[in-house]
């Protein structure tokens, strides 16, 4: 697409895109809203045209206060008489007082020092230094906004109803990553999404419960992090009493509970809190909780309970991680029970030193280019290339109408893309398509599906780094067995197998002749999911090696 392809803006573009987001949000999740978010809707619509659209900017901009001679929008004329209508009607206020942090997000250093220091005084060395000795002034809201009227006069403002945006957000997209952004981007055609069936029967929060739950454990996260950057470890205790007495009531919620309980539990153990780490990650239902579970209990010497989890482990296993790092606990835990010693397996995979001139560039760069010498083409492609032949092998499937996991027009995925159900719940549709991917010529189904869908948003698909000519050459070279058995892995755990492939691919003239390259500067080691999948690799005879790299004198 190019640049004068890109269809323009309505100059009220914003207003309709909100629009959209409560018609859209008011007929699925209207019963959930309370008579109070009802009301401000309803305010909101009986606006006029120009004061709607200043609301709109206003509540999409970050905040909350705003300074009236700051704004400015051709589109809507004089700003006054707008703020005027907004304020009649409640959907902003005006500030009563504002906090010296509030101050320095509004006014330059400038202007403080003209309102708040005496010319002839020793003037403060920074803006931060500066709101400290307007904090040291203890003067009372009135005095402070007093003081800067004397610059323009004008008011400051806040919209009310940001919770409320926020909430309607949510419930249109279903997280809290996206944001009415996402409607600009599809509207000039920077996105286009697959039109998949959305799914208004199965809605993500049931009612009024499920969005607070939900809330709540997004809350909680946002408090982790913030203990995090503020460097007060010392609370993520108290942090923890909070978290534990709680249970979940709503599949909306599980996700983010769990992945909040692991995250806090592995700063607790690096606080060496260990009991009520174990505490968290027994509450836990996702990965690596039972893994970071049994390596705790073998911290403290509880080998008979370590055993009984690894055991756990290895009977079901949530992901092949997990399933790994059981079989290196449990040998450990046996010799301690008693147990005889056991062989420990040593991976060999095959290798290949280079030597290189120490260059300015990524070395898989400059690995890739001293082995064109050996290949017709090498191309660095990391985890896009297999990721993009994935998703367009099973593009389809990704995008089946499965109840529940479509809830909005802008998704790249479902919403169980990485979860362990997301092949059981597909589970026969799965099986038909790869069937069909031995029977017929997977070539050209690959090169038609990029063709197909190349214009969509797609988690899997690499559309910028991966271009039709590679999954051309690289479904030409690849024998089918090798892309079929890679696609069973990824299958089994989209979220965890869908990282550690190598770095470089080598595309010989002839089927079959390629080979799948990892690149290893001096001093760096293989990870872990990279030595998972050299070690299927070797099991499916799939030629892949690591390029260890040293760096030659000339």
């Amino acid at each position: 697409m190019t640049e004068t392809d890109n269809p323009e803006l309505s100059p009220f573009y914003y207003r309709d895109n909100y629009l959209r987001l409560c018609d859209t949000v008011e007929a699925q999740y209207g019963d959930i809203l309370s008579d109070a978010e009802r009301a401000m809707l309803l305010t909101f619509r009986r606006l006029g045209f120009n004061a709607q659209c200043l609301y709109v900017r206003l509540i999409s901009r970050t905040g909350p206060w705003f300074r009236e001679s700051k704004l400015a929008y051709a589109e809507l004329g004089p700003t006054p008489p707008l703020l005027d209508e907004l304020l009649a009607h409640e959907m902003v206020e005006e500030a009563s007082e504002l906090s010296p942090a509030e101050l320095g997000k509004l006014f330059t250093r400038g202007e403080l020092l003209q309102v708040f220091c005496d010319p002839g005084q020793p003037k403060p060395s920074d803006k931060p230094a500066l709101l400290l000795a307007i904090e040291q002034l203890e003067l009372d809201a009135d005095e402070t906004l007093s003081a800067l009227a004397t610059l323009d006069r004008q008011r400051i403002v806040a919209p009310r109803g940001v919770e409320l945006t926020g909430y309607l957000q949510l419930l249109f997209f279903g997280n809290r990553r996206q944001s009415l952004t996402d409607f600009v981007l599809r509207d000039l055609g920077l996105t286009r999404y697959y039109p998949y069936a959305l799914d208004r029967e199965h809605r993500l929060f049931p009612n009024r419960d499920a969005l607070e739950e939900y809330v709540l454990c997004a809350t909680l996260s946002d408090t982790h992090y913030a203990l995090l950057d503020a460097g007060e470890q010392e609370q993520l205790p108290a942090l923890a009493a909070q978290l534990l007495p709680m249970n979940t009531r709503f599949p909306s919620s599980e996700k983010r509970w769990h992945r909040l309980c692991n995250n806090l539990a592995r700063d607790l153990e690096r606080l060496d809190e260990r009991e009520i780490a174990l505490q968290l990650y027994s509450r836990s239902q996702r990965h690596p909780a039972r893994e970071r579970r049994a390596r705790i209990l073998e911290g403290a010497g509880d080998w008979n309970a370590a055993r009984a989890l690894c055991s756990e482990i290895l009977d079901d296993p949530w992901c092949e991680a997990e399933r790994e790092a059981a079989l290196r606990i449990l040998p450990r835990v046996n010799r301690k029970l008693g147990g005889e010693r056991q062989a420990r397996w040593r991976d060999n995979f095959a290798s290949t030193t280079l030597s290189l001139p120490r260059g300015t560039g990524p070395v898989e760069e400059q690995a890739a280019a001293h082995l064109q010498r050996q290949w017709p083409a090498v191309h660095y492609v990391e985890n896009a290339l297999m990721n993009t032949l994935f998703g367009l092998a099973f593009w389809e499937q990704i995008f089946a109408p499965v109840p529940g996991v479509f809830h909005n027009p802008f998704q790249s995925a479902p919403a169980d893309m990485y979860d362990r159900a997301f092949r059981t719940r597909r589970q026969r549709a799965l099986t038909e398509r790869m069937q069909e991917l031995r029977e017929q010529n997977l070539s050209s189904i690959l090169v038609d599906a990029y063709r197909r869908y190349q214009h969509y948003e797609c988690r899997w698909t690499h559309w910028r780094h991966v271009s039709l000519d590679l999954v051309a050459d690289s479904a030409r070279v690849i024998p089918a067995q090798h892309l079929l058995a890679i696609w069973e892995r990824m299958l089994f755990d989209p979220a965890e197998n869908r990282r550690g492939f190598p770095d470089l691919i080598a595309l010989g003239a002839r089927a079959g002749e390629y080979c799948l390259i990892e690149v290893k500067g001096p001093g760096d080691a293989l990870q872990d999911s990279q030595r998972r999948w050299l070690r299927y690799f070797q099991a499916h005879d799939i030629p892949a090696q690591v390029a260890w790299v040293e760096w030659c004198d000339d």
